[in-house]
């Protein structure tokens, strides 16, 4: 059982790292906010504007 525990654990934490909650929680931490749709929105394109800012030539 505690196999099948610690491979929940590591895929719960990948999935999190996929899809942007852990960057959200440590940019949360690191201004000092709280969790708000406002704040999210703010994150979110924040990422998206760095993320397209950079272009890729070929």
């Amino acid at each position: 059982m505690t196999a099948l525990r610690r491979f929940f654990k590591i895929l719960t934490g990948l999935l999190k790292e996929l899809a942007d909650e852990n960057a959200y929680q440590r940019h949360l931490a690191a201004h000092g906010a709280a969790h708000s749709a406002e704040e999210w929105r703010r994150f979110s394109e924040h990422r998206l504007k760095a993320r397209y800012m950079r272009a890729k030539c070929c």
